[in-house]
């Protein structure tokens, strides 16, 4: 590494309405270096990278880019610097192939005409030199999020980037994919390229980063060498406190069952079945986990329970009454709550206040509503009141739900449903996106749901998750449930069940 960093932050302050999303930050890059950005979801790590990136202006502070100050107006004059982000969110075309979406803005030309045989013969070259395996004639739409993102970082290296910006690079990968893109890092390391991992997941920081800042509330807490660095370390640095990294909790007292599934028949979209004759019961006071490889049902079942998706057969009984092929709201009223997997799907009016958003069920009834009529003041008055209890950050009851952190509107919904008081808890990957102060947060407050008396079922693909949460564990495989073990079940015997070997053994019993 050279003596003088590549880029220096100083100084950066940024405020918006109400809040200081950077103050006085300090971060630096040294060529060829791997340097993670840590911290909770609205600690002001994106911020920073946007101002780095051109899509905000810094209120104080300043950028030195090779020992120069530079002032970044648009990222068209950070991709001139040489700095190049890849967004959470994907900024590709769906109709156009990668080539295309690659080149756009600054196409070869083969006299009048866009040369699209020398754009996907550079992006060709440029995949094979940095280990990014990804078809250049193939359409974005029709290949995998994983295949997305090295579209994007191809993009960006075809732009001439010394410096990549990766924001929370694996939220939208699986593990496989995940492991794939810590390899090209490594590559891209290799060839002389810096990075900056923007993340709040501790065991990756661990392993792609040579230097890790950590954030936390806007401020740098500390910067410091992989080399003797622990999650543990890390975590108390994010959050200000010791964190557990695993869930403490007393032994439950089941009750009588809350939820009874029996002989369920559930079609995906595709009306091809999804659940095939389960069969489950969640006894109040217990939280079940429901394991297994993504694709393998656990949504549609879910989704069944919750009434936004038809059965074609069986049973689903809450607290007494059957509400198989009863809607979305009949499945609400009879003590069904749900965290659904995607919060902006599902979860979420992005539009919306979050006064609006946790008001969502309850704004025909008092006190919200009466005679008809809406009751703004009490809708925020209760929302003003939740927002406290669940800690959630970033705004009041009349900011807009789009406008908070990802972890943030998580709690939103975490909150809106756990308030209602339901019989059965279907939470879906309740913790999908979050940082380890928030998880910790989620967790408790299940385990507290759980001895008060609900019902959970938990879906979570997180199997360090579910063996830590669930009193009881049932594996889903290709529809059915094909396994129920305890707690102290071993990852690698789940993981066997997760992969079908579950009914080999079965079979062979």
């Amino acid at each position: 590494m050279a003596d003088r960093p590549l880029l220096e932050l100083e100084g950066i302050t940024k405020r918006f309405p109400g809040v200081v999303a950077n103050d006085d930050v300090h971060f630096e890059l040294a060529k060829g270096e791997v340097h993670a950005l840590l911290g909770e979801n609205g600690a002001g790590k994106s911020t920073l990278m946007n101002i780095l990136y051109g899509l905000y202006h810094p209120d104080e502070g300043e950028i030195r880019l090779n020992g120069e100050t530079v002032r970044i107006d648009s990222p068209s004059r950070a991709i001139d610097l040489g700095i190049g982000m890849v967004h959470q969110h994907f900024m590709l075309i769906p109709v156009m192939t990668v080539a295309e979406n690659i080149v756009l803005a600054t196409e070869p030309h083969k006299g009048p005409f866009i040369d699209i045989a020398g754009a996907e013969k550079r992006v060709r070259e440029l995949s094979e030199q940095f280990g990014l395996a990804v078809r250049p004639e193939a359409r974005v739409e029709s290949i995998s999020v994983g295949q997305q993102q090295r579209a994007e970082i191809l993009k960006a290296l075809y732009r001439g980037a010394q410096i990549l910006i990766l924001d929370e690079p694996t939220a939208v990968l699986t593990p496989q994919e995940a492991r794939e893109l810590f390899d090209i890092i490594e590559s891209l390391k290799a060839e002389g390229k810096s990075i900056v991992f923007i993340t709040h997941k501790l065991n990756e920081v661990l392993e792609v980063a040579d230097r890790i800042t950590v954030l936390r509330r806007g401020k740098t807490i500390e910067t410091v060498p992989r080399e003797g660095a622990t999650e543990q370390g890390l975590a108390t640095l994010m959050v200000g406190r010791e964190v557990l990294l695993r869930v403490d909790k007393p032994p439950a007292h089941p009750g009588d069952p809350v939820l009874s599934v029996t002989d369920l028949e559930v079609d995906d979209e595709r009306g091809l079945p999804a659940v095939r004759g389960v069969s489950l019961e969640v006894r109040a006071g217990e939280i079940v986990g429901l394991a297994g490889v993504d694709g393998n049902g656990q949504s549609e079942l879910v989704d069944a329970i919750a009434g936004l998706r038809k059965v074609r057969a069986g049973r689903i009984v809450v607290a007494g009454k059957d509400v198989a092929g009863a809607s979305a709201r009949e499945s609400l009223d009879a003590g069904v709550g749900h965290i659904p997997e995607d919060r902006h799907l599902r979860g979420l009016v992005l539009d919306f206040t979050l006064a609006e958003n946790l008001s969502l069920h309850d704004y025909r009834t008092a006190p919200e509503s009466r005679f008809g009529w809406l009751y703004p003041r009490k809708m925020v008055a209760k929302a003003r009141r939740i927002l406290k209890e669940f800690d959630v950050r970033g705004g009041g009851p009349e900011t807009p739900a789009a406008s908070l952190s990802g972890g943030n509107q998580q709690k939103v919904v975490v909150a809106r449903e756990v308030s209602r008081d339901p019989a059965i808890l279907l939470a879906g990957q309740p913790t999908r996106g979050l940082d380890v102060g928030a998880i910790e947060f989620v967790h408790r407050r299940l385990v507290t749901e759980r001895d008060e008396g609900r019902a959970i079922l938990l879906v979570s693909f997180e199997l360090e998750e579910v063996l830590s949460l669930s009193d009881r564990i049932l594996v889903m495989f290709e529809g059915r449930i094909v396994g129920e073990y305890s707690p102290d079940v071993t990852e690698e015997e789940l993981g066997i069940a997760m992969t079908g070997g579950g009914r080999e053994q079965e079979a062979a019993a």
